[in-house]
């Protein structure tokens, strides 16, 4: 006897089980049709299935669009350490210690910090990461989702978790490119 693959063999058991139940040849090939197309449908969808999990959840979608609009504002975002003393950063989770930077460029000048400067929150205060520097104007215009705020050699920023709209964005993109001006004056 000659040997059948495994869907034959379900083809070939299906068929000649109906078969004995009084149904016509035209409605057995109907159903080994029917049958066939519905295993053909199966092996598409199964090799489909994994696909779907790249698609972008809501959440991530939002974060894009958030991100987009900083580019398109002429901000940068980067992924970055929250600016806390290292102590206070150990005992942190890995998952809150990492938190998103929105920054923008200094323009090359003299008047530009040499040294990094950082502002955080703690409950309502905002505290300096050591060297103890006052706190800049543009922290009292912070929105409470703002965890920090840092300045360095090439560029001034703001960490925080993305809670907010578009227009939110918006706004902290107009205070970081106002407090570049004011450290880092354009060339006339």
């Amino acid at each position: 006897m000659e040997r059948l693959s495994a869907p034959t063999l379900c083809l070939y058991r299906f068929t000649y089980s109906t078969a004995g139940s009084g149904a016509n040849p035209d409605e057995i090939k109907i159903r080994r049709l029917k049958l066939g197309w519905f295993i053909v449908i199966v092996v598409i969808f199964l090799a489909l299935a994994p696909l779907w999990h790249f698609a972008p959840s809501k959440t991530q979608r939002k974060q894009a669009r958030l991100r987009e609009r900083a580019a398109l504002d002429g901000l940068f975002v980067e992924l970055r350490d929250l600016p806390v003393p290292p102590a206070q950063l150990q005992r942190m989770a890995p998952v809150d210690r990492q938190v998103v930077y929105y920054g923008c460029r200094l323009r090359p000048s003299r008047a530009a910090p040499e040294k990094r400067c950082a502002w955080y929150r703690e409950a309502s205060d905002w505290l300096s990461r050591p060297p103890r520097q006052a706190l800049p104007e543009i922290a009292g215009k912070m929105p409470e989702s703002v965890l920090a705020i840092d300045l360095g050699p090439t560029s001034c920023g703001l960490y925080w978790r993305e809670d907010g709209d578009e227009d939110l964005v918006r706004d902290l993109a107009r205070e970081l490119t106002e407090w570049r001006d004011e450290l880092t004056p354009a060339r006339v």
